[in-house]
């Protein structure tokens, strides 16, 4: 079986949110979290068609009384995301039983290089898809279809894991089975694959 993971927030912690609000007063955390991590043009950021600089004038519009803010927290991206200590040993695990592991995730080229050790586990996997890299994000099906074929992937002996419910439907709309992550542990996602 070839499994497919998602990155932040599966196999990455990613708590923007917490990050923020642990640096600024409450109006202004909030104010910057709506116009970064609840912007739409965040996608923007994963789909890697604009520059960086593009999308920050993009998040500054929605808050441009918080320009300084939104910059600072911008080029604080790097110290958001660290790998669970879960997931290298879960995807070791999944190998000796005999499967394939890949990534699929919506994520941008600067976290990629200010951050790379939230990616540690890449070498364990047998590859996978960045949307910055194809230039298309989930939950389109392109995006799917780009992994299957890259890797000669059936969609039918796939599963796929992610805790966006957009994503979700996107694979199984595809032809993969999916599964919502809603924090298990690694034993019961581990049931859940092969239950």
């Amino acid at each position: 079986m070839n499994i497919i993971f998602d990155i932040g927030k599966v196999l990455i912690d990613f708590d923007f949110e917490g990050f923020v609000e642990k640096l600024y007063p409450p109006k202004a955390a909030e104010a910057v979290i709506a116009a970064t991590w609840h912007n739409p043009d965040w996608t923007e950021l994963d789909r890697g068609v604009l520059s960086d600089e593009e999308v920050l004038k993009l998040f500054i519009s929605k808050a441009p009384e918080y320009e300084r803010e939104v910059r600072d927290i911008f080029a604080r991206l790097g110290q958001v995301p660290y790998m669970k200590d879960t997931t290298i040993p879960l995807i070791k695990r999944l190998k000796a039983d005999g499967h394939k592991v890949y990534y699929l995730s919506n994520y941008f080229e600067y976290l990629i290089h200010t951050c790379p050790w939230a990616l540690e586990f890449i070498p364990y996997t047998d590859g996978g898809v960045f949307s910055c890299r194809v230039k298309v994000t989930k939950p389109d099906a392109e995006i799917y279809r780009i992994l299957c074929e890259r890797y000669s992937l059936d969609p039918a002996d796939c599963v796929f894991i992610d805790d966006s419910p957009k994503n979700i439907v996107g694979a199984e709309a595809f032809g993969i089975r999916g599964i919502l992550y809603t924090s298990q542990s690694p034993d019961e996602l581990y049931a859940q694959i092969f239950g």
